[in-house]
């Protein structure tokens, strides 16, 4: 009820100043914070709304799984909400969830490929703030993984994995990741019997080994002072320790290898309406130099949904598909490109075709000048939507300070994106791009 008033009393004036902002395009600066127990910390300050919403990424992904517990990273972070012991004593995971709804707060813990994140939203008042970040300290420093819940979330997830082999976007993803990645952790996904091998003893290792200060970065964004948030990251990180044993290095991600199409392109039959269709490779990291001739190209490719090349090609002109989209996928250490669409099954083959040969077009001749244009006018000016509430700046803030990027990337990425040049998107597709080094996955049941 309080978080529910205090919003609705803020909103209007939130209205009005991110409308100021953002038509003016006002950048709020990023301020680092002094590092605790070895973990960089940052700051967006913003007076709209008495909120503040805290993010502690931890280098602790999917990345890290042994091969025979694929998922161990993704059940270490989710579990760390259904108990933990605290200053006070231990919270089990009724006491947990009580006292987030009594704070008015949502606490969220996802894993991706490359990290695991903690987000905490509170109210910014300091009593509240407080017990949100003694709670998240208890959950990031001390989880209990009782072993009767682990047998219960195992269940769940196997349930899961096995309803989504049902799903042909599932499957596809899976396969497509297997080849993309080849052999790069990432490549591997969960598996009921990877889930069944991992014990609670697995989880409190892999949280030991991966959960420490200087595997952790945190950000802020919202109504407090330096000082304030100072206080947080100090609260959040007092037990959590600063080191420990070194971690084996990952193995190098390389660039897809040129193969023939025969190795290449693999079909998955599949008792599904319609053929699924997925074409790609590996391709740049976010702290790359092209990343921004890479992502304004893209949009004329297939990121800029009914104005993008692929969309004209392969629905517009020929009516294969209802959606056709490309992306790329730029992490920290590792990035991909992906390229995709659905269609009849008696359609599959054409619309294959129709794809690559839109895509190799692209990648020889690149866009034209009005393309160009266009795709950069509707970038820049849809950049305000990308950061006009807190949780869009912390997920901006979050990503250049994963990915070690200057703290004036927020100011300055229009002024990156209007400097593309046709030259510059034309060297950076043919030179990360290459039809001969795509993986094709092709899942769909066989034509009636």
């Amino acid at each position: 009820m309080l978080l529910n008033k205090l919003l609705k009393q803020a909103s209007l004036a939130f209205v009005l100043i991110a409308g100021v902002s953002t038509s003016a395009h006002a950048i709020l600066p990023i301020e680092k914070l002094e590092p605790v127990k070895g973990a960089q910390a940052y700051l967006v300050q913003t007076k709209a709304l008495p909120m503040v919403d805290i993010e502690i990424s931890i280098d602790a992904g999917d990345r890290y799984d042994p091969a025979a517990k694929s998922g161990l990273a993704t059940v270490t972070g989710q579990l760390m909400n259904y108990g933990a012991k605290s200053e006070k004593g231990l919270l089990t995971e009724a006491q947990i969830a009580d006292e987030i709804a009594d704070l008015g707060a949502n606490f969220g813990i996802t894993v991706s490929g490359e990290r695991a994140v903690m987000r905490i939203r509170t109210l910014s008042r300091k009593d509240l703030r407080d017990r949100a970040v003694q709670l998240g300290s208890a959950m990031l420093s001390a989880p209990t993984y009782d072993a009767k819940i682990l047998v219960r979330e195992k269940q769940r997830m196997t349930t899961a994995l096995l309803e989504s082999e049902t799903k042909p976007e599932s499957v596809l993803d899976r396969r497509f990741r297997k080849l993309v990645y080849g052999s790069y952790p990432l490549a591997n996904s969960p598996t009921v019997q990877s889930i069944t091998n991992i014990s609670a003893t697995d989880l409190q290792q892999f949280h030991k080994q991966f959960y420490r200060g200087d595997r952790m970065i945190v950000s802020i964004v919202g109504d407090v002072s330096k000082a304030e948030a100072a206080e947080i990251v100090q609260g959040l990180l007092q037990r959590v320790p600063q080191s420990g044993p070194a971690i084996a290095k990952l193995p190098a991600f390389e660039r897809s290898p040129v193969e023939p199409l025969s190795q290449r392109e693999v079909t998955i039959p599949f008792d599904s309406q319609q053929a699924h269709i997925s074409m790609g490779m590996t391709a740049v990291t976010r702290s790359n130099p092209d990343y921004f001739p890479l992502l304004v190209g893209n949009y004329v490719l297939g990121g800029g949904g009914f104005v993008s090349r692929l969309m004209s090609e392969v629905r517009e002109k020929r009516g294969l598909a209802y959606s056709v989209f490309s992306y790329f996928a730029p992490g920290k250490d590792a990035g991909i490109f992906q390229a995709g669409l659905q269609t009849k099954n008696d359609q599959a083959a054409l619309a294959l075709e129709v794809m690559s040969s839109s895509i190799a077009q692209f990648i020889a001749d690149g866009p034209t000048q009005s393309e160009l244009d266009a795709a950069k006018a509707n970038l820049m000016n849809g950049y305000p939507l990308r950061i006009d509430n807190n949780r869009k700046l912390l997920d901006n803030v979050s990503s250049i300070a994963w990915n070690n990027l200057p703290l004036d990337t927020m100011e300055v990425w229009t002024k990156q994106v209007e400097a593309v040049s046709l030259e510059q998107v034309k060297a950076a597709f043919q030179k990360y791009l290459a039809m001969d080094r795509m993986k094709i996955v092709v899942l769909g049941a066989k034509n009636k």
